[in-house]
């Protein structure tokens, strides 16, 4: 395979993703960004933690969540627990914030 197949293919996929995300955007109230992932969903919760040694630590748990991978076959999740040293984003969506633009403004077809 080529670059320009692979870059080809990885571009196909990303459009592929961004249309999935459009279209279960408005089944979910919650948007989760950790350093890795970026979730969707419903229920979520976060508890601070400290290590034995001091250090904060964030435990994330969610349930019937949606994961933007475009690598994973399967990105709905009934159970997802991401444990992290690193910032937690966890912001509720307006339903104004659900208003996707439409693809021609975006450049896709």
């Amino acid at each position: 395979m080529s670059a320009e197949d692979l870059e080809k293919y990885e571009t196909e996929m990303e459009l592929q993703l961004y249309r999935e995300y459009r279209d279960v955007v408005g089944l979910f109230s919650h948007v989760v960004e950790t350093e890795r992932r970026f979730y969707l969903t419903n229920q979520v919760e976060l508890n601070v933690r400290t290590a034995d040694n001091g250090e904060v630590y964030f435990e994330v748990a969610m349930q019937d969540a949606w994961v933007w991978d475009m690598y994973r076959p399967a990105r709905f999740v009934k159970n997802v627990r991401v444990v992290t040293f690193k910032d937690v984003n966890i912001e509720e969506l307006a339903k104004s914030d659900l208003q996707l633009p439409e693809e021609k403004e975006q450049g896709f077809s």
